[in-house]
């Protein structure tokens, strides 16, 4: 086959500098990495030299991927179950992402409460069936049973308080 002037073949850039791309544009857990080298085609242990490369050059941490993770997750409105899981779904141990989520340093219930008065607005609630609502709302954002009875509760008892 003639090749025509101006065309030029594309040499497949290595998996350390795809890797390095990828880290450029955001953190990525070494996971993700290794999946989306495999996709491009890259050999399982080109991969993990690469990886193993960008770890020891500290460009990827799955530590600062997690907390990188879970800042912009919980500034989405998302709870501790629903991190916990797509943390999990990362490669991380449970340990470490305890440790991780408890050095977070977020207040939960503040945070579900403000999820609660940006869904639903202020007022507060005595009819059960919504409470039942609002409680499986933030249920589906992740956040623990706990939290969400003591946050539905408290616009509950707030209500009731309104009520002359």
């Amino acid at each position: 086959m003639k090749r025509k002037p101006g065309d030029h073949e594309k040499t497949k850039p290595s998996a350390y500098d795809k890797a390095l791309g990828l880290l450029a544009r955001r953190e990525h857990s070494r996971r993700e990495l290794r999946q989306k080298l495999g996709h491009k085609g890259y050999a399982g242990d080109e991969a993990g030299e690469a990886l193993d490369r960008l770890g020891e050059q500290n460009y990827q941490d799955d530590d600062r991927f997690a907390e990188a993770l879970i800042r912009n997750r919980a500034g989405q409105g998302y709870g501790p179950m629903r991190l916990r899981a797509e943390l999990k779904s990362h490669g991380l141990s449970d340990s470490r992402i305890r440790d991780l989520l408890g050095a977070a340093d977020i207040d939960w219930g503040a945070l579900a409460a403000v999820q609660l008065r940006r869904r639903y607005g202020g007022g507060g609630v005595a009819d059960t069936a919504e409470r039942a609502r609002r409680a499986q709302f933030l249920l589906r954002r992740g956040f623990p049973a706990a939290t969400v009875r003591d946050v539905t509760h408290t616009d509950v008892d707030d209500a009731a308080d309104e009520i002359p």
